[in-house]
C-alpha cells in the first residue's frame, strides 16, 4: 500500500539531469580555458614587446641630471656667485600612498614649517606625479642622520644631495646679479620640459635672467635599475651633464663697494662705464636687497619687510628709476644748438633770472634770484643758466630738441644687457597728442629744454649719455658680461658690444664747445661744482643737474629747510674722466639730495680718485 505525501523516484530521469548539469559545466569550463588560453595567447604572443617593456619601466628608470650653473666672477676674480651642496629631502608623489598622513609622520625626524608645506602642495599641483619634489632644502647633518635610519617607513621620500646658488657679496652685488629661484607654474609652460628636466630653479633677476641660456647648461640622463620601492640599485648608462658657462663680468668690486661707501646713508644710484668698450664697471642701486633668502623661497614676513620698506630696497633705481634730467641735458642742448646753426661760439644771451614768451605775463625763472647777466654757450654751461636754454628750446622747437635727445640715448632703451630696463620719455607733439590726447603748449617746450617738464630719464641713461659725450657722438650699448668661459675647455669668447648709428653731429666745434663748457663746471673759475674739482691730477668733464620734485608758485620763496627730507629735489651728475681720452663716464643720483653740486658732484670725484689709484688703471693725466 503506498502513502499519500511520499514522490517516486525516477531514477533515469534524475541520471540524464545529472549528466546534463555535467555537459554544461564541463562546456562552461571549456568555455572559460579557451578565454584564458586566448587572453594568455593575447598576452604573450601579439603584445609581448609591449608589456616587456612596461615590466622594464617598472624596474628601469631614465632619470635627469640637472647640469651645474655656471660660475659668475668679477673682473678683478671675485666670485660673485657660486653653488653650494646641500642636501634636500625629495619626494615622489606617486611612490607614497597616503601623502598627509606621510608628512604627518615625517615630522619628528624632520621638522616643516607651515611655508614648506603650502609650498610643497603648490608644486604638487604644478607637477607630474611621478616628478621628484623637493619637500625641504639645506637639511642639517642631524636631519640628514635621523630621516636615513628611518627612510624605510617613507616610501617614495629621499636625501639628495644638491647644488644651491650663494652670492658671496649679498646685497653688494643684488642689483646687477639679481637671483636664481624655484621655477613656478608659468615658466613651467613656456620652458623646454627636456632641458629642464631635473632642474628646480632658474634666473629671476638681472644677470641670473638675462644670461639664463648661457648659464643653466645643459642636462645629462641616467638609466638605473630601481626596486619595488622605487630606489636606485645601480645605474645602467649615463650621459653627463654639460655644466653651464662662467661669466666674467666688467663689474669691478673695488669701484663698486667705493660707490656703495659713498651713497651709504643716501638713496640713489651710481652708473660706471668704460666709454671706450661700454662696458659697466659699477652699477650700484642703493639701499639693495640680499639675494640669498630668495633662492630657495623667502618666508613670507621677510619679504612683506623688504617689500613695504620706505627705503624700497627692492627696486632697482639704477636700471628703473625715472627722475627729471635736470641741467645734465644742457650740454646735449648746447652740442645740438651749435650744430643746427642756432648758437655759435660767441652769441650770447641776457639772463635777467627770467624768461618770458612774447605776449605772455608768466616767467619762467633762472635758479639764480639775480640772473646771470650776458652769457655764452660755455658760461650757460658752466653756470648752469636756464634762461639761455629757455631761449635755445624756443628756438629748437620740441621736435627738433626730441631727436636730438633720443639720438643720445634719452627716452629710449640703452640696451643694457639687463632685463628690466624703463625707456625714460623724452616728450614730442605727437607723444602728448597720443599719449595725453592734448594739443602741445610753447611753455612746455621751455621746460623740456632744462630737463624738466615731462622728460624723464634713468641712472643708467645718464651714465650712457656721459658715454656719447666722452666719445663724440660715437654710441655703444653698455653691457655688464665682458666674458664667456666654456667649462670644459676654458675657452673664453669676448662679449661683442653692439654699436649704434652715431650721433647726428658732425662738426667738431660744436663737441669742443660742449666739453668745454663741461670742463668749466667742475675745474672753471665759475663753475657750480668747481670747489670738486680743485687739486685733481687730471682733467675732466661734468654736469650739474637738481630735478625738482614739485612746482612753486611764481613769487613764492621756499626755505628748503621747510620742506620734508622725501620732498627735496633730486641731486643728478654725469661726468667723465680725463677729459682728453676718456676711461669713465659715470651717471649718479641721489633721491632727495637737493643739489647735484654739493651732493652728486662730490661722489664723482671721489669714484675717479679711487678708479685711477688702482692697480692696472692707466694714468689718467695720459
Amino acid at each position: 500500500m503506498i502513502k499519500r505525501g511520499r514522490k517516486l523516484k525516477a531514477p533515469s530521469r534524475e541520471s540524464v539531469s545529472f549528466q546534463n548539469r555535467i555537459a554544461v559545466a564541463t562546456i562552461g569550463m571549456l568555455l572559460l580555458i579557451m578565454v584564458l588560453l586566448g587572453r594568455l595567447a593575447f598576452l604573450q604572443l601579439l603584445n609581448h614587446d609591449h608589456y616587456t617593456t612596461l615590466s622594464l619601466e617598472n624596474r628601469l628608470k631614465v632619470v635627469p641630471i640637472a647640469p651645474t650653473r655656471g660660475l659668475i666672477y668679477s673682473r678683478d676674480g671675485v666670485l660673485l656667485a657660486e653653488n653650494h651642496a646641500s642636501f634636500n629631502l625629495e619626494v615622489v608623489p606617486e611612490q607614497t600612498q597616503e601623502m598627509d598622513r606621510a608628512l604627518a609622520a615625517i615630522q619628528p625626524y624632520v621638522s616643516l614649517s607651515a611655508e614648506q608645506l603650502a609650498r610643497f602642495a603648490t608644486e604638487r599641483k604644478q607637477h607630474r606625479r611621478f616628478d621628484t619634489i623637493t619637500l625641504k632644502d639645506n637639511l642639517s647633518e642631524e636631519e640628514v642622520a635621523v630621516f636615513s635610519a628611518n627612510r624605510f617607513r617613507f616610501p617614495g621620500f629621499a636625501i639628495a644631495g644638491r647644488l644651491t646658488r650663494y652670492y658671496p657679496l649679498g646685497a653688494e652685488t643684488g642689483a646687477v646679479l639679481g637671483y636664481v629661484s624655484r621655477i613656478n607654474q608659468d615658466e613651467l609652460r613656456r620652458l623646454d620640459a627636456s632641458e629642464y628636466s631635473g632642474t628646480s630653479h632658474i634666473g629671476k633677476e638681472g644677470i641670473e635672467r638675462a644670461y639664463e641660456t648661457e648659464l643653466h647648461g645643459k642636462v645629462g640622463y641616467q638609466q638605473v635599475e630601481v626596486n619595488a620601492q622605487g630606489r636606485v640599485l645601480r645605474v645602467l648608462e649615463s650621459t653627463p651633464p654639460t655644466p653651464g658657462q662662467t661669466l666674467h663680468l666688467a663689474i669691478d668690486t673695488r669701484l663698486q663697494r667705493a660707490a656703495i661707501k659713498a651713497l651709504e646713508g643716501q638713496k640713489g644710484a651710481i652708473v660706471a662705464i668704460e666709454p671706450a668698450s661700454g662696458s659697466v664697471v659699477a652699477f650700484v642701486s642703493n639701499p639693495s636687497f640680499d639675494p640669498n633668502p630668495f633662492v630657495n623661497g623667502i618666508s613670507v614676513g621677510l619679504y612683506d619687510e623688504l617689500r613695504n620698506a620706505p627705503e624700497r630696497p627692492l627696486f632697482n633705481r639704477a636700471l628703473q628709476g625715472l627722475y627729471p634730467p635736470g641741467s645734465t641735458v644742457k650740454p646735449v642742448m648746447a652740442a645740438g644748438g651749435l650744430e643746427m646753426g642756432l648758437r655759435d661760439r660767441h652769441s650770447t644771451t641776457f639772463c635777467p633770472s627770467f624768461f618770458q614768451l612774447p605776449g605772455a605775463e608768466h616767467k619762467y625763472r633762472c635758479w639764480q634770484k639775480t640772473g646771470h647777466g650776458t652769457v655764452d654757450v660755455i658760461r650757460s654751461i658752466a653756470e648752469s643758466c636756464d634762461v639761455y636754454y629757455y631761449s635755445l628750446a624756443r628756438d629748437m622747437g620740441i621736435d627738433r630738441m626730441h631727436d636730438l635727445l633720443v639720438s643720445f640715448g634719452l627716452g629710449t632703451l640703452t640696451g643694457i644687457d639687463l632685463p628690466g630696463e624703463l625707456a625714460g620719455l623724452v616728450p614730442s607733439r605727437e607723444w602728448k597728442r597720443r599719449a595725453r590726447k592734448l594739443p602741445w603748449f610753447p611753455g612746455e617746450t621751455l621746460l623740456n629744454g632744462i630737463g624738466q617738464g615731462f622728460m624723464l630719464a634713468s641712472p643708467v641713461q645718464l651714465a650712457h649719455t656721459a658715454t656719447v659725450l666722452a666719445n663724440r657722438g660715437r654710441v655703444i650699448a653698455p653691457h655688464v658680461v665682458e666674458t664667456f668661459e666654456e667649462p670644459i675647455s676654458g675657452e673664453r669668447v669676448a662679449f661683442k658690444p653692439v654699436e649704434r648709428a652715431p650721433v647726428p653731429i658732425k662738426r667738431e666745434e660744436s663737441w669742443n664747445v660742449a666739453i668745454e663748457g663741461m670742463h668749466e663746471v667742475v675745474q672753471g673759475e665759475r663753475g657750480t661744482a668747481r670747489a670738486t674739482g680743485q687739486g685733481a691730477a687730471y682733467q675732466y668733464a661734468g654736469k650739474t643737474g637738481t630735478a625738482q620734485l614739485f612746482g612753486i608758485a611764481q613769487d613764492k620763496r621756499i626755505n628748503v629747510k621747510d620742506i620734508t627730507k622725501q620732498l627735496r629735489d633730486h641731486a643728478l651728475f654725469l661726468s667723465f674722466a680725463p677729459m682728453d681720452a676718456p676711461k669713465l663716464a659715470l651717471g649718479i643720483i641721489v633721491e632727495n639730495g637737493e643739489s647735484g653740486a654739493h651732493t652728486a658732484a662730490p661722489i664723482a670725484r671721489e669714484l675717479f680718485d679711487f678708479y685711477f689709484a688702482l692697480p692696472g688703471t692707466d694714468d689718467a693725466s695720459g
